[in-house]
């Protein structure tokens, strides 16, 4: 190789260092490593639990379970065919997998990782599940049939259905008798009483259109609503209404919250983490876009570490159709990944 070459290869690692390096300083966090994982089928949520330091990940027709502090994959639960997510019943020691294809929840022993029931949803494609500590019940949020379906976690019995008026999204709950639930068809934020099963109010976020990824600020009160014209709504969740909206990245699909350093996250498709700060008195800072890898939407975060997580993949070209329009590109092979993303300062 000559020198010219070398040189140019020096100059464009030490410019892409520096660029990481002015990233992680803005942001305050960097991508530490790549967890490769086996599989090549798409994915939708994951679930940190801090508490037993285990990452569940959807993938396909599986849950996969990834050891957070060795960074191996330490279990699979098969057999959940259009997995969405995963809640965790940590008191009961049971988890409970939203399985789209079959409109079913699958339960699992959280020790052993073993299966040990299977429940239909009353609706249909349950997406978003919800876990919900203050009335030990599993809310499902079925996509196709706009409503959400209860499970009593206990005796794995369901227990009702909610009507809801539009395509529910992700939804989180205050473990005080409040749950929040996107309605991404409709732009707006219901609030469900988990001991009634009703939804009890609603409120527009508008200009955000096309809510998906939710995440709550407890202590404060505070919903933060990731929407697909590149928006963060911040709601007040007591007064039901929108406080603010931020910038963030294209093609959102999660958010998260940190309670201890007053930070909301959202995960973009786009290949970027939108870091921002809670300033106290309803402000709120744009720290910035943290370059992560195409593709990489979904996202959980560990409480303990702060350590934020996200699942992509590498993809071939995207083909064009007949009328030139681009179509979803297949994934290559052996390419699915854990982002594991931390803070810096």
């Amino acid at each position: 190789m000559k020198k010219s070459v070398f040189l140019l290869v020096a100059l464009f690692l030490l410019a892409f260092s520096a660029n990481s390096h002015a990233q992680a300083s803005k942001t305050g966090y960097t991508v530490s490593k790549k967890i490769s994982l086996p599989g090549n089928s798409w994915w939708d949520y994951l679930n940190a639990d801090a508490s037993s330091g285990r990452l569940f990940i959807s993938h396909g027709d599986m849950v996969q379970i990834v050891d957070i502090n060795k960074g191996t994959l330490i279990g699979t639960i098969p057999n959940t065919p259009g997995v969405h997510g995963i809640a965790l019943a940590n008191d009961l020691n049971k988890g409970f997998i939203s399985d789209g294809e079959d409109s079913s929840v699958t339960i699992f022993d959280l020790e052993t990782l073993s299966v040990t029931g299977k429940i239909q949803v009353t609706g249909q494609d349950p997406d978003c599940i919800l876990y919900d500590p203050y009335t030990q019940r599993v809310f499902t949020f079925n996509g196709r049939s706009s409503n959400s379906t209860v499970i009593d976690a206990k005796s794995e019995k369901v227990v009702g259905t909610i009507p809801l008026d539009g395509k529910p999204e992700f939804a989180v709950t205050d473990n005080a008798g409040h749950i929040y639930n996107n309605i991404e068809s409709k732009s707006e934020i219901v609030e469900i009483n988990p001991k009634t099963m009703k939804v009890d109010r609603k409120w527009s976020i508008d200009p955000g259109e096309g809510p998906s990824g939710l995440a709550i600020d407890v202590a404060h009160h505070l919903l933060f609503s990731v929407c697909h014209n590149k928006k963060m709504v911040v709601s007040d969740a007591q007064a039901g209404k929108v406080i603010t909206t931020l910038p963030i990245g294209g093609h959102v699909d999660g958010a998260a919250y940190d309670p201890e350093l007053k930070r909301a996250f959202s995960s973009n498709g786009d290949g970027t983490l939108t870091v921002i700060q809670e300033e106290g008195n309803n402000q709120f800072k744009v720290l910035g876009n943290l370059t992560t890898q195409n593709g990489a939407r979904t996202i959980t975060i560990d409480t303990g570490n702060h350590h934020l997580y996200e699942t992509t993949a590498s993809f071939e070209p995207a083909p064009q159709n007949a009328t030139g329009q681009r179509r979803r590109p297949k994934m290559v092979p052996n390419s699915f990944v854990v982002l594991d993303i931390k803070p810096v300062n």
